[in-house]
């Protein structure tokens, strides 16, 4: 038994059922970016079923061989973190700490004091923009730049050359000793960066910090000597809890490079792999033309992950949140996201539904490789199952 499971970041498919509270009413990512471009041409996906979830923007003209149906999240928030672990069967139920007007003195006084050195920003921002405005005097003055987002996130961006990314990345260590309890942001992330005079370019070394919410079904299944591996920024998601092999990856299409190789040389287990790009270049920049083309980039790679699976594989694609380029602001949008299930041995044409969880993937995950279940999620599995 093996498993691909992808997750194609910020790709949500319109507003949920409790947008309002968010402020996202208007919301629907993959639906917007297809008018941006006159339509999105992702016949791989189409195949799979995204067309009967979503308006692409043209008539359908795919048959459709893919289980799909569409997630909603029960969890408080918006942000990756609260998606990657209702995924596997945890669900937040209070909302994750934000700082709009940036990190308290009790917060920022012992970080300074630990890493001996002042830092800039404390406020929310863009994470390009704030090397725009801060990136000059950071090399100057070799201060690191903290900043936030909409997000419960405590992020470090450090020019490589002033701050080299191991010394970052203790940075960040120590912050994430200091951000418990009451201040328990669900993700410290480094961001190191390079470049000169002011054009300054984020690079691949990123990483993530993530708190750890309890046991998931990651556990289960490497408890249960199931191979798993984390693709792209799953291992820092869940704090390594779970996962065996940590890949981290440069961008979408090393992310499918990866995805690949492992799907041809691991015999068994859960192949797990987070595809940020959408996210990260597109969504939060305001861009709905470059995440269409991102989108349709994958799916012109959509044949090699599709070549790499065997009789008995099973083959998942979703998302963890929105991230509509086309609403004010750059921020998360709270939507439905796209459930799509195929494999060689699984019945086709299946509509899963509207679910009432993103934690029914782990359910499923759970009945198919027989480990014991999350308290949360409805698995799929018998109605998948040819």
């Amino acid at each position: 038994m093996r498993w691909i499971w992808i997750v194609l970041d910020s790709c949500g498919i319109g507003a949920a059922p409790d947008a309002d509270r968010y402020g996202d009413e208007a919301a629907n990512t993959l639906g917007h970016i297809a008018q941006a471009v006159g339509g999105l041409r992702v016949p791989h996906l189409e195949r799979l079923g995204l067309g009967c979830l979503v308006d692409l923007g043209h008539p359908a003209d795919q048959e459709v061989v893919g289980c799909y149906g569409k997630m909603r999240e029960r969890s408080v928030g918006k942000d990756t973190t609260n998606g990657h672990w209702e995924f596997v069967g945890v669900v937040l139920d209070r909302p994750l700490p934000v700082y709009p007007h940036g990190f308290p003195r009790e917060i920022i006084d012992p970080f300074e004091q630990a890493i001996g050195r002042k830092i800039l920003g404390n406020r929310p921002a863009s994470g390009t923009e704030i090397l725009k405005e801060l990136g000059e005097e950071h090399v100057r003055t070799g201060r690191p730049i903290v900043y936030t987002s909409g997000d419960s996130v405590f992020q470090i961006a450090a020019h490589e050359e002033v701050i080299p990314p191991e010394e970052l990345y203790h940075m960040c260590e120590v912050a994430r000793g200091l951000l418990q309890g009451e201040h328990g942001v669900g993700r410290v992330i480094a961001r190191p960066f390079v470049g000169q005079n002011g054009r300054y370019v984020r690079t691949d070394r990123r990483r993530d910090y993530s708190l750890r919410f309890g046991r998931t079904v990651l556990d289960e299944l490497h408890d249960a000597g199931w191979p798993v591996v984390g693709i792209g920024k799953i291992h820092d998601i869940y704090g390594g809890a779970g996962i065996g092999e940590a890949v981290h990856t440069e961008d979408n299409m090393d992310g499918v490079d990866r995805i690949v190789q492992w799907g041809r040389r691991l015999d068994q287990g859960l192949i797990y792999g987070n595809l940020v790009d959408f996210d990260s270049l597109y969504g939060h920049r305001n861009d709905p033309i470059g995440f269409a083309r991102a989108v349709e980039a994958f799916d012109r790679r959509m044949p090699e992950i599709l070549d790499a699976l065997r009789y008995d594989d099973v083959l998942i694609i979703t998302a963890d949140h929105g991230c509509d380029p086309t609403t004010p602001g750059t921020d998360h949008t709270r939507e439905w996201v796209p459930l799509l299930v195929w494999g060689p041995r699984l019945k086709t044409g299946v509509d899963l539904g509207a679910r009432d969880t993103f934690a029914d993937i782990g359910a499923t995950l759970a009945e198919a490789f027989g480990v014991p279940a999350p308290q949360v999620g409805m698995s799929f599995w018998k109605e998948v199952r040819g």
